[in-house]
């Protein structure tokens, strides 16, 4: 078994113990959002922008778990398809699917081997999903040869300033560097079986023109005035995450030609 093979079969152990904790929870209340938000502090798309008009965009979402934000856009006009490597989270989803009357293809498969056709979707995107549980040297080239020429590449991920200040053990960010910068590209957290990606700025930059994209924006994410700590998530509280950026909101664009 390769390390990719490794990793991934962790994070699909780790995401179905998650899943039997908390996600059906989680989930419901997510495919009843109104609202497109992004992030732990759900900044609204509307004060952002970068998704843009969806109707009648082929999108595909990679690591899409419970397919929440699939499900976001698909009732605004979109034709998403989720693509996730837990057999749970797809469950999950499609429970969702049948309470909320919204339907959409649900694929079970890696993001580094996505088993759809090339240059099928106008917009790829991922929220914690891919982008985190999966090394961007593997899902960076296919979701360049899932999109077309010209298709957008938006994807929502930890800051890597955030990831500098967590400790180790159990808790939320502080106000000092826990570790080097050059240590976060692939992290695996004592007593957590899941593997994490936390490329630095100019890794990102770098794997991404690599496969034909050009980066458009980054949004450095904050928590809005008045949002509460998360209820499940530790990563940083609410009050760290209105004085530093807790997220990195990445768009890019594939080139029209190679």
């Amino acid at each position: 078994m390769t390390q990719a093979e490794e990793d991934a079969a962790a994070n699909r152990a780790a995401w179905t113990r998650t899943n039997a904790e908390y996600t059906d929870e989680h989930a419901t209340r997510a495919w009843a959002a109104d609202e497109i938000t992004w992030g732990l502090f759900n900044v609204p798309e509307s004060a952002l922008g970068v998704l843009g008009d969806v109707a009648g965009l082929d999108v595909v979402e990679l690591g899409c778990g419970t397919a929440y934000f699939s499900s976001w856009l698909a009732r605004r006009g979109a034709r998403p398809v989720g693509v996730d490597l837990t057999p749970a989270q797809l469950a999950t989803a499609r429970r969702c699917q049948q309470q909320f009357g919204v339907s959409f293809p649900l694929v079970e498969a890696d993001a580094r081997d996505v088993p759809l056709p090339s240059a099928s979707f106008d917009l790829a995107f991922s929220e914690y999903g891919a982008c985190l549980w999966c090394d961007p040297e593997g899902w960076l080239p296919e979701a360049a040869r899932l999109l077309r020429p010209g298709g957008r590449l938006v994807f929502l991920t930890n800051s890597v300033l955030v990831m500098l200040c967590v400790p180790d053990e159990p808790g939320v960010a502080g106000e000092s560097l826990r570790r080097p910068q050059g240590d976060l590209y692939r992290i695996r957290w004592p007593g957590d079986d899941g593997v994490e990606f936390h490329p630095g700025h100019g890794e990102w930059i770098r794997v991404l023109t690599a496969n034909g994209f050009t980066v458009d924006a980054l949004h450095e994410l904050y928590a809005p005035d008045g949002t509460p700590d998360h209820e499940y998530y530790d990563v940083a509280t609410a009050d760290w995450a209105r004085r530093w950026p807790v997220e990195d909101l990445w768009v890019a664009t594939k080139a029209t030609t190679r």
